[in-house]
């Protein structure tokens, strides 16, 4: 079987990729030539734990190829992903314009069957627009070609896509033929072999899903986040809580964990999306657009710590940031919490000087270099600060040499925007340490 995805970003190139490894012959598709050729010679363009590894396995074994002609991959393809971004408007809505785009140059070349399947996350009703877009394309051509439309969106978190995309907890489908429905079983025959469940289902169903499901997941965060500020209003640990909450098999455990907000490509902007959809259909998400009022204000909670224990006067000091992409195992910083932390303490003139493990060059790109000090090494960034703050809960940040961060910094003070650290042990360590809901 074969089948071409276009657009090589994050959800395509991880997608392709990965239906490359169960023995489908994939084509991954993008404009960008720079891109194409830097994977056709090794080089990936995204931080993703063990992709390297399994494109280099499969470009070996000829299933996976890269190209820039759109028509070329349509050649014996019986499905084409479109997996191309999807970037919020100004009015929070998704912009359509590049899988538009797509589904026109489609409709201008396939020449057989296809069934053009929608991967990147659109808003309800794309699947319409898609259709008549390649519709159109082919009535000017004066050709009659049979093809179907489907929607299969995609649950990657970033740092885990593989094992997400190859042990799913559950393949969305939607469509609108047993003739797609056909095609799309054949292509996920292995998963089904491996007992993960296919749920086949109608495509406006299939399109909110997605949506639904990251809104349901940023819910729960910023739960946990207003439920972590008023624990430390009352003296409760918010670390409690949630172990209390959690083991209720109704609630479960997973994104109760309170720290600086969420960030990313997928969550900040599928919940804007799904409440712009909503008011388009005169119906108002009000628990969604407290979720974002309390993303939005969480992001800021560690400066304000920061700004009371420094007595509202940070001109001049210096603060070490320990961490920069929006979580660990990417270097995306979409959204991220530490943007807008860098941001309120240069205002206040403090200086940051910054260290993560894969995110600087994408933080240099984004600030620049001469507002930011980055540094190579976790320990770097301390000399001569005035306090440690942890903004990405990074593996090699849970258990520090204390006694080397106690030497360096100008003063024992840490802000863990993570909670990554138990208080009473820094507390007998000499730190003053800030927390979220717990201290």
């Amino acid at each position: 079987m074969k089948i071409s995805m276009i657009g090589s970003g994050y959800v395509g190139l991880v997608s392709g990729t990965c239906f490359s490894e169960t023995g489908i012959q994939v084509v991954c598709v993008d404009v960008d030539e720079k891109k194409i050729e830097g994977l056709k010679n090794g080089v990936v363009p995204i931080y993703e734990p063990g992709l390297d590894v399994m494109i280099e396995r499969n470009v070996e074994k000829e299933r996976l190829n890269f190209t820039t002609s759109l028509k070329e991959s349509l050649v014996d393809a019986e499905a084409v992903f479109i997996a191309v971004g999807t970037p919020p408007d100004e009015d929070g809505s998704a912009d359509l314009q590049f899988v538009l785009g797509v589904a026109k140059e489609i409709g201008m070349h396939m020449e057989q069957y296809l069934v053009i399947v929608t991967k990147s996350t659109v808003p309800i009703g794309t699947a319409k627009k898609v259709k008549a877009a390649i519709q159109g394309e082919l009535d000017k051509r004066g050709v009659k070609i049979d093809f179907d439309v489907a929607s299969n969106p995609e649950f990657l978190k970033e740092g885990d896509a593989i094992d997400d995309f190859l042990r799913p907890d559950r393949i969305v489908v939607g469509v609108e033929s047993e003739r797609a429905e056909k095609v799309m079983r054949k292509l996920y025959k292995p998963f089904l072999m491996n007992n993960h469940p296919l749920l086949i289902m109608d495509i406006p169903s299939a399109e909110l899903t997605k949506y639904a499901a990251n809104a349901m997941l940023a819910t729960k965060i910023s739960f946990m986040n207003d439920i972590a500020n008023l624990c430390e209003i009352v003296g409760a640990d918010v670390s409690n809580v949630r172990i209390g909450i959690g083991s209720d098999s109704r609630i479960g455990s997973k994104f109760l964990y309170a720290g600086v907000g969420y960030g990313g490509s997928c969550f900040p902007k599928d919940v804007k999306a799904l409440i712009r959809t909503s008011d388009e259909n005169n119906h108002s998400l009000e628990i969604l657009k407290a979720v974002e009022d309390v993303n939005d204000r969480q992001k800021s909670v560690l400066f304000t710590k920061v700004m009371k224990h420094f007595k509202g006067n940070l001109k001049g000091k210096k603060l070490a940031m320990w961490g920069l992409s929006f979580k660990p195992n990417t270097d995306d910083m979409r959204e991220a919490p530490a943007l807008v932390l860098i941001e309120k303490f240069l205002a206040e003139g403090a200086e940051v000087k910054a260290y993560d493990p894969v995110a600087v060059d994408e933080a240099k790109r984004r600030l620049g270099t001469d507002t930011v000090t980055f540094v190579d090494d976790q320990y770097e960034a301390l000399i001569d600060a005035d306090a440690l703050l942890i903004v990405t809960e990074w593996s090699e940040f849970r258990m520090p040499k204390f006694k080397i961060v106690e030497k360096l910094l100008n003063q024992k003070v840490i802000f863990d925007g993570r909670n990554i650290y138990d208080p009473l042990e820094i507390a007998e360590l000499g730190f003053d340490y800030y927390c979220i809901g717990r201290c």
